[in-house]
Formats: C-alpha cells, sequence, structure tokens
C-alpha cells in the first residue's frame, strides 16, 4: 500500500507540472497565431479542460474494474502497475519539444490540439486494454544442445536440452541463456560472486551493477543493497543441484536487442553454488522455471505468474513447440499459442492436483498395443510434462513389464557366434547391429487421458533408443540376441507427487504441440505440425552427431506430416 500511494503522489505532481506547461503554452502560443490568418469561427469552443482529464484519467486507472488484480505486493516490494511517473515524464519531455524551434513550413499546432493529443496518449497509458484485444504472442527461439554420455571412453548415448534467451538488468542489461523449465518454479542465475569452475562456465548476474534490483529476504521482504540474505535455498533440478540467495529483478523474453519485450519484476534466486551436472556441462547460463505457484518458495517467486498479473492484457497461456529434426526451428510463445503450429484441434486436459505445482494429467489407461498396464487400470496413475527432461520416465514398478511388452528383436542367436550351424556369422552380426530400430515395427504407446479426452500415442520410432542392444539370453550361457528397447528411464518417486507417476520428456513434446493454461490450470495437445518446422537459422543443434548416428534418440525425418494411425482407436492421434 505504501509504494502505491508513494507512486500516486509522484503522479500527482507531475501532473501539476503539466498543466502548469500547458498553461505557459498557451500563454507563448498566442504570440505565434497571431502572425497567423486565423479564419472566423463560427461557434468558439472552449478550451479542453486538462486538467480535469487527467484527473479524471487518473481516477479512472484507480477503480476500473476490468483488468484482474494482481496478487497483492510483499511489504518492500515494487508496485506491480505500471509506472505511471516515469510514463509521464517522458510525455511532458515529447510535449515540451514541439515547442522547440519549429521549422518555417510547420508552425507548432494549436493548444487545444497539443491538450487532445497529450490527453488521448495518457488515455492509452492509463486506462486498461479493451477486453477481447489480447497482446500478440512473444515468441524465443530455442536452441538445442546435446552432451555425450560415456563409458569407458566410449559414448553410449546423448542428453539433450533446449534452452533460450534472457535478459535482466538495468540500465545495461546483460544477456543470458535459460532452460525453460516446466519442471521447476523459478528463475535461477549464476551469481558474479560464485568463482566455482562451473560458474565460471557462464554468463553471471551482478546485482550491483544493477539499478532495478535490489536484494530480498526468502520472504520477499526487502534488504538494503549490498546486503545478503540470512537464508538460502538448495534446488534440485533431476541430477543437479543449486543453491543461492534472493533478489528483486526485471527480467525480459528474449535478447538485448529486442527492445519491444516486456519485463515482469520477480524474485530470483542467484546461485552461489552449482553443480557440474548438468551446469558444467550445457551451454545455458540458469532455469527459467515456468511450473506452477505451488512449486515455487512464494507466488512472487513465480516469472509467469508475475507476468500474467502485472500485464493482464496478456493470454495467461504460453506454448511449447520442438521442431522434428535439428534443422528445423523449436521455440516457446508467451501470450497464447500460434494456431499454424497445429496439425490438429486443440484438446484440453485439466491440470491434476494443481496444489502440487506441476503441469500434470491423470492417466486413466496405459496400453502398450492392447495390453493393458495392470498399475494403471483403475485411473490412478499421473503425467506431469516437463520440458527440462530429454527422455520418457516410467515408474520403477512398471517398467521391466513395459520394456518386455514394447522390445523387439532384430536378431537372436541361440547358437551363439561362429560359422557352425545355427550359429550367426560376424557379418551377419554386423549388418544387423547396423539396423535403425526407430524403422522397426512395433506396438503403439498410448496414455489415454479419460473418455472423450485426448491420448498420447507414440510410436517404435518416438520411443524406440536407434542402436540395437546386444543382450544375452537367460539360461542359454552362448546364446546372445540384439533388442531395440525403449527410452524409458525408471523412476522412484514419492509423496506427495506418488509412486504412479510417469515424466513425460522430449519424445511426447516434440510429437505434440503443448499450451499450458495458467489461469484455467489446463494443458492443451494438438498434433504438432512440423511443416512449419522452418529453418534453424543457427544451422542446426549445438554438439550434434553426425548425421546417420545410431546413438543420437532424434526422430526419423518425414516428407509429410501425415503418419500412422491406430485403426482400432479413433480417439488416438498419431503422426
Amino acid at each position: 500500500m505504501l509504494m502505491a500511494r508513494t507512486n500516486q503522489s509522484t503522479s500527482a505532481l507531475l501532473l501539476s507540472w503539466l498543466l502548469i506547461a500547458v498553461a505557459a503554452a498557451d500563454s507563448d502560443e498566442s504570440v505565434l497565431l497571431a502572425k497567423l490568418p486565423v479564419p472566423k469561427p463560427e461557434a468558439a469552443s472552449p478550451a479542453p479542460d486538462i486538467a480535469s482529464a487527467l484527473a479524471a484519467l487518473v481516477a479512472a486507472k484507480d477503480v476500473t474494474p476490468s483488468a484482474p488484480k494482481a496478487a497483492p505486493s510483499m511489504p518492500g516490494m515494487p508496485a506491480t502497475a505500471p509506472d505511471l511517473a516515469s510514463a509521464l515524464t517522458e510525455k511532458a519531455k515529447q510535449f515540451f519539444g514541439a515547442f522547440a524551434a519549429p521549422a518555417p513550413q510547420a508552425p507548432p499546432p494549436a493548444a487545444a490540439s497539443l491538450a487532445s493529443s497529450l490527453t488521448s496518449e495518457l488515455a492509452a497509458l492509463l486506462l486498461p486494454k479493451q477486453a477481447g484485444t489480447p497482446d500478440p504472442l512473444e515468441t524465443v527461439k530455442l536452441t538445442k544442445q546435446y552432451v555425450p554420455i560415456e563409458k569407458d571412453g566410449t559414448t553410449i548415448a546423448y542428453k539433450t536440452a533446449y534452452f533460450g534467451k534472457l535478459h535482466t538488468g538495468g540500465p545495461i542489461p546483460k544477456d543470458f541463456t535459460v532452460v525453460f523449465d516446466t519442471g521447476s518454479a523459478h528463475l535461477v542465475l549464476p551469481s558474479s560472486a560464485c568463482q566455482s569452475e562451473t560458474c565460471l562456465k557462464h554468463n553471471r548476474y551482478d546485482e550491483m551493477s544493477s539499478l532495478s534490483a535490489y536484494p530480498i529476504e526468502h520472504d520477499g521482504s526487502r534488504l538494503p543493497k549490498g546486503k545478503i540474505s540470512a537464508h538460502s535455498v538448495s534446488i534440485t533440478f533431476g541430477t543437479g543441484q543449486v543453491s543461492g540467495t534472493f533478489v528483486r529483478e526485471k527480467a525480459c523474453l528474449g535478447a538485448t536487442d529486442d527492445p519491444e519485450k516486456w519485463c515482469p519484476s520477480i524474485n530470483m534466486v542467484v546461485a552461489n553454488q552449482m553443480s557440474e551436472s548438468p551446469f558444467g556441462l550445457f551451454h545455458f547460463d540458469g532455469i527459467l522455471g515456468l511450473g506452477l505457484e505451488g512449486l515455487a518458495l512464494s507466488p512472487s517467486f513465480s516469472f509467469f505468474g508475475q507476468m500474467v498479473s502485472q500485464r493482464p492484457s496478456m493470454q495467461p497461456q504460453f506454448s511449447v513447440f520442438l521442431a522434428r529434426t535439428d534443422e528445423g526451428e523449436s521455440s516457446i510463445s508467451f501470450g497464447g499459442h500460434d494456431d499454424k503450429k497445429a496439425a490438429s484441434d486443440v484438446q484440453w486436459v485439466p491440470v491434476a492436483k494443481p496444489e502440487l505445482g506441476y503441469w500434470q494429467v491423470r492417466i486413466h489407461q496405459v496400453r502398450i498395443g492392447n495390453t493393458v498396464l495392470d498399475e494403471c487400470a483403475d485411473g490412478g496413475c499421473y503425467a506431469i510434462l516437463d520440458t527440462g527432461t530429454s527422455l520418457l520416465g516410467a515408474p520403477r514398478q512398471v517398467i521391466r513389464m513395459m520394456h518386455q511388452h514394447l522390445s523387439q528383436d532384430v536378431l537372436v542367436a541361440l547358437q551363439g557366434s561362429g560359422e557352425g550351424e545355427g550359429q550367426v556369422s560376424k557379418e551377419v552380426g554386423t549388418e544387423a547391429a547396423s539396423k535403425d530400430c526407430r524403422q522397426q515395427e512395433g506396438s503403439l504407446l498410448t496414455f489415454d487421458m479419460g473418455l472423450g479426452s485426448q491420448s498420447i500415442t507414440l510410436e517404435p520410432e518416438d520411443y524406440f533408443r536407434p542402436k540395437p542392444f546386444n543382450m544375452t539370453v537367460p539360461q542359454n550361457p552362448n546364446a546372445w540376441k540384439l533388442t531395440c528397447r525403449s527410452l524409458l528411464l525408471p523412476l522412484d518417486l514419492q509423496e506427495p507427487i506418488g509412486p504412479r507417476t510417469f515424466i513425460l520428456g522430449e519424445p511426447v513434446l516434440r510429437k505434440y504441440y503443448t499450451i499450458y493454461d495458467w489461469a484455467k490450470r489446463r494443458i492443451g495437445f494438438a498434433t504438432a505440425n512440423h511443416s512449419q518446422d522452418g529453418e534453424n537459422a543457427d544451422g542446426g543443434a549445438i554438439g550434434a552427431p553426425q548425421a546417420g548416428s545410431l546413438i543420437a534418440g532424434a526422430p526419423l525425418p518425414r516428407a509429410s506430416n501425415q503418419g500412422m494411425s491406430n485403426k482400432s482407436d479413433p480417439a488416438v492421434i498419431a503422426i
């Protein structure tokens, strides 16, 4: 409340200053107008009452109910309303500029028109945007990076991550790259005070060089400049972890060379410790969490929550589009979604247990072909949509059965290797080992989200690792086989998330265009229209494996956006 009153007083002072300026302008302009032929008016119009007009605008701003109210600010935090004082100052500068040394052929306009123009511009600034005219999408391009996983000096797989640009601070903002992560809920950037090898690999945030920043406690209460919170927070990201303190700062989507981006003020975590994995392996500087408020220390730490509350004219949605191949362009959009990126109608599914903060949905049934997974037959399973995960996660208690039903044998050598009868020659084995599992036939993996709802369906090329695994055959010491196996990662999630929860990462997010509705707590799914992949201006992904590699798990390119469908289940959407 204190900040709101202070801002209003400053606004009133500036309004008085502007009124004096306009009155002075009226006096000076009479001399200029005397030199020009003035037609006799049919009926003189009174000069506009600028004081009344401006006062009405301010009053309208304070009481207009059409704009949703933002969450209450914490003590010491800046008000989320527009900076009226700064805006009026800028308008005043523009106003005074109208009286500077006019060009002979263009005399200054009449005082009435100047007043009318000033009043109109202030109306646009102060009054909320009319309903039904949401702001345009703000889209951030995403860069993909591969990081190899090695065993005994040999690359056996790749981790992947998608990240985009963000800038913070002022008056000279600084660019950072962040993973836009639906599985967490804080903006985390490395601190300039962090001198570890991991931190030194990245752009680091310096609070002292930013005029728009100030330190805060974990509860949002303001601290004097240069002070550090007596508390710290540790946040776990999969296999990684960061710890740090707290700052209030403006954070802007995109790079500093894009001045049109809008910058909400949020509480963020400034990391003084960052684990080597994943932060020392990947190029991105930090994490921008997009989970719901339940995952955050408080709502003021939620980037998108603050963006929505501070900018009510923006549609409260963001959407994620992952290109099919590394040559395409992936992106995240704020303020809605792009219909051109959807190859089907958007089907909405409510968020389950939103108080936990995850973008998760209830899974009523999991099917592999026509086989129903018993553990989810009662409708008690869940799935979290996680843009920070490159694989598919499944509960440990079901993963063995899923592997058994999804796996496909490429070659079985019951008599082992050799040139004898029943044995597999070296040439045959080498040829079989070079097969691409993504081209193998296999069952559809379907996550059913309820009668009449969207079903997520994955084909073999979506869930298979490309390279066949060499495996032993039980109870036969000489036998071996080459088998195509899925990308499933075992999970051991405890309550309150629960042990029957799946995590749906890159394979699902690449196949489906996903839309996250903050206000209605729902997720939209549409088959991704990969004819809209476009061309990656950066020339592809960072660290991408050589063309034809069977180690990376990216899907095969297709000439069209059409693909297989499950004729036995009309509710399934599949490319």
